[in-house]
C-alpha cells in the first residue's frame, strides 16, 4: 500500500514521540534507582550549641504560614535559635501570622523587619536585605516562607555545613498542597518531576543546585559574595547566590552541599492560573540558566510524549499493530512514573503520590515546558517581570 506524504510526514512524527517517549522511560527508572541511591546513606548531625539565625522572607497570608514558621522553632538544635522574619511593607498580610506566632512561642526569639527600600526587581533580595542588619549570628540559615521542617533540619544542615570545605547547604523538598485540588497537582509536580530530576542531575554530577528551600552559610561567605545586594536584579537568586559561593572554590575550595533530607513545600496555588504562573516562572528561570539542558529535558516527560505518539499513530488507518505498541508505551510510562513516585513517598516516609495527581501533573508540566520555551514575561508575587539578559529580571 503506497503512503501518501501526510501518512508519510505523521508517521515520522509519531516515530520520534514514540522514540523520545522510550527514552523518557528509560530515564524515569534511572531516577527511581538514583533516588534510592541518593538517600542510602543517613544525614550527618551537628551536636555542637551553634547559634543560628533563620531568615525568613514573607510576602502575604499564605496557608498554614504560622504553622510552618513554627516547624523552625521546633527544632533538636541545642544552640540558640534567632528567627528573622521580614515584609517589603507594613500593611503585608504575612504579619497576622507572624503575631499569632510569637504570641504561640513568647520564649522564642523573633525579630520582625516590617520595612525593605527595594533595591532592584527582585522584592525578596530586598526583603532580604533589609532583615540583615538584626541577624544576631554569624551562621545564617535562609528559607522560603512555604516551607516546613522536621525536629532534626538544623542539626542536619549544620551537620553539612560544618565538612571541610563546604560553603553553603541547600535542601531538597516534597509537595504538600494546602489549597485544594490544584496545590495537590503542583505538589505532585514537585515531589514526582522536579526533585527527581535534581536528583538525577545531582548524581550524574551535572548539576549544582542551590534552592530557596535553604541556603546556609557563615556571614562571612554571603560578605564575600558581595551581601545580597548582588542579586537585586536577578530572577533565580537562590541559584545566583550557590554559583558565587562555588566561584570562591578558585580559591578556598567551597562547594554547595545538598544532604540526603527532604523538607516539606506548602503549596498554595488555588487555581489553575496561579499554578501555571508558578512551574512557568521556574521552567523559565532554568531556561535562561541552562537552556541547552533545558530543550534537552523533553525526555523527561514521557507519558505526555507517549501519548502524542498514540494520537499521531492512530492516523494510520488499518495498522492496528502500531497503536497497540503505542499504547502499551503509554503504559510503560505510567509504570515507571509510578515507580518514581514510590521511590521518593519511601524517601520522604509518605503515602504514594495518587496516580491521577501524577497524570494531571505530567500534562501540565508538559504545557509549561512547551510555553518556557517561548516566554518573555512571568509574574512574580504579583509583579509581572520581564527578563532581560538571562537570567536577569526588570519589573
Amino acid at each position: 500500500m503506497h503512503l501518501g506524504p501526510t501518512m508519510t510526514a505523521t508517521g515520522s512524527i509519531s516515530a520520534a514521540f514514540a522514540l523520545l517517549a522510550m527514552i523518557g522511560v528509560g530515564y524515569q527508572l534511572y531516577a527511581a534507582w538514583a533516588i534510592r541511591r541518593f538517600f542510602a546513606a543517613p544525614p550527618v548531625l551537628c551536636a555542637d550549641p551553634l547559634p543560628v539565625s533563620l531568615l525568613k522572607p514573607l510576602h502575604g497570608a499564605e496557608p498554614m504560614l504560622a504553622a510552618n514558621l513554627a516547624s523552625f522553632l521546633a527544632t533538636d538544635h541545642l544552640g540558640p535559635v534567632q528567627m528573622v522574619c521580614g515584609v517589603n511593607a507594613p500593611d503585608d498580610a504575612a504579619l497576622a501570622s507572624v503575631a499569632a506566632l510569637i504570641a504561640a512561642h513568647p520564649g522564642a526569639d523573633i525579630t520582625l523587619s516590617t520595612s525593605a527600600p527595594a533595591l532592584g526587581a527582585n522584592g525578596k533580595i530586598s526583603n532580604l536585605a533589609a532583615m540583615l542588619p538584626l541577624a544576631s549570628h554569624d551562621i545564617l540559615v535562609l528559607s522560603d516562607s512555604d516551607m516546613a521542617v522536621a525536629p532534626a533540619y538544623l542539626p542536619q544542615v549544620l551537620g553539612a555545613l560544618l565538612q571541610p570545605g563546604v560553603g553553603a547547604v541547600s535542601c531538597l523538598y516534597v509537595g504538600r498542597g494546602d489549597a485544594g485540588v490544584w496545590s495537590r497537582i503542583g505538589a505532585a509536580m514537585i515531589t514526582t518531576q522536579s526533585t527527581p530530576n535534581i536528583i538525577v542531575g545531582l548524581t550524574g554530577g551535572l548539576a549544582r543546585p542551590c534552592m530557596g528551600s535553604t541556603i546556609a552559610l557563615r556571614r562571612e561567605t554571603l560578605d564575600a559574595i558581595g551581601g545580597f545586594e548582588r542579586f537585586a536584579d536577578v530572577l533565580a537568586d537562590d541559584y545566583a547566590m550557590g554559583e558565587a559561593v562555588a566561584a570562591l572554590g578558585q580559591d578556598g575550595g567551597l562547594t554547595v552541599a545538598v544532604p540526603p533530607i527532604l523538607l516539606t513545600h506548602a503549596g498554595a496555588e488555588g487555581s489553575l492560573g496561579e499554578l501555571w504562573r508558578h512551574f512557568l516562572r521556574w521552567a523559565v528561570t532554568i531556561r535562561d540558566l541552562r537552556p541547552g539542558g533545558h530543550v534537552g529535558s523533553v525526555v523527561t516527560h514521557p507519558l505526555p510524549l507517549a501519548l502524542l505518539a498514540l494520537i499521531f499513530t492512530g492516523f494510520f488507518a488499518g495498522n492496528p499493530g502500531m497503536v497497540v505498541l503505542s499504547a502499551l508505551l503509554v503504559v510503560a510510562a505510567l509504570a515507571a512514573r509510578q515507580m518514581v513516585a514510590r521511590a521518593m513517598a519511601r524517601a520522604c516516609g509518605k503515602a504514594d503520590t495518587p496516580l491521577w495527581c501524577i497524570a494531571a501533573g505530567d500534562m501540565l508540566g508538559f504545557m509549561v515546558y512547551g510555553a518556557s520555551l517561548f516566554a518573555r514575561r512571568i509574574e512574580w508575587r504579583g509583579t509581572r517581570l520581564t527578563m532581560t539578559t538571562p537570567g536577569r529580571i526588570s519589573a
